[in-house]
């Protein structure tokens, strides 16, 4: 279950640090957020939003259980 958790989360926190650097770099390219209503911020936050939980999860599956 851990080792899951660890991929979903790492998965997740590419791809919002991915999709972050290029709406940055280019504000009109939203990715796969292209499809959620608000604009340039709203794609920002949907991103941001990934990343943090990307390292939450990532975080809590990459622990070893304490024994």
């Amino acid at each position: 279950m851990r080792t899951t958790t660890l991929v979903i989360g790492m998965i997740l926190l590419a791809y919002g640090a991915q999709g972050t650097v290029r709406q940055l770099v280019d504000h009109d390219n939203a990715g796969l957020l292209g499809w959620l209503p608000g604009g340039f911020g709203a794609h920002m936050a949907g991103h941001i939003l990934l990343v943090v939980a990307g390292l939450l999860l990532a975080g809590w599956g990459g622990r070893r259980p304490s024994h």
